[in-house]
């Protein structure tokens, strides 16, 4: 099998168990990120071998315990019914910018944002993605009742930012480590912490803003 084909097969898989996990129920929900946080603390302990580790630590902590406090939120009470679709809302934001930034900054890419930390990512990637991030709030829209438009294009506007942010903070970890990938769990992706580094930031800070806009 092609490394393009493992790529896209394990790529499709991830996506179908990440998405029907957070979505069927509370405790596939809750179950689902504390098992990628455990493998993600793992994969950073790995990185970090007789290096400090607290700061790092706290980098993948944070939003896997922020992720918890969405089972219940605020934008639903008083029936405090379980409802997934803001982190949801947020892997659509983030997977769409991921992939228009990758695809955008490899055909058009000249102007580095960290070349140091991260040589491939560019700023002709960068906004690409943001655009097609922004488009893509129209189509929540339609499928999402959770938020606002208003609310849905401010957080299309933050998404890239996060994401680019903690795509940058693993890569720096990597380099320090001296390896090109978290792990090998993830066939042509590298590890789980290479998926979700993009999450880490923009977990927290979407639930700081559901509740300042709540």
């Amino acid at each position: 099998m092609s490394e393009f084909l493992k790529r896209v097969l394990s790529g499709i898989l991830y996506v179908v168990v990440l998405w029907s996990a957070t979505s069927y129920s509370q405790v596939s929900f809750g179950l689902l990120f504390i098992i990628l946080g455990l493998i993600c603390l793992f994969e950073m302990w790995m990185l970090r071998k007789g290096k400090s580790k607290i700061v790092p630590f706290i980098y993948v902590l944070t939003p896997f315990l922020v992720v918890q406090l969405f089972g219940f939120t605020e934008h639903n009470y008083p029936l405090k019914e379980f409802d997934s679709s803001p982190v949801l809302i947020l892997f659509v934001l983030t997977w769409v910018f991921d992939s228009f930034a990758y695809i955008i900054g490899s055909k058009f890419g000249k102007n580095r944002i960290m070349p140091k930390i991260s040589p491939k990512k560019s700023w002709e990637g960068f906004f690409g993605g943001m655009a097609f991030t922004v488009i893509s709030v129209y189509f929540l829209n339609a499928f999402f009742d959770s938020f606002s438009m208003k609310f849905l294009l401010l957080l299309a506007l933050i998404v890239p930012f996060t994401a680019t942010a903690g795509d940058l903070i693993e890569s720096h970890y990597k380099r320090e480590a001296g390896v090109k990938d978290s792990g090998n769990l993830i066939p042509g992706h590298g590890g789980f912490l290479d998926r979700m580094d993009a999450l880490m930031l923009s977990i927290p800070v979407l639930y700081l803003l559901t509740n300042i806009f709540k």
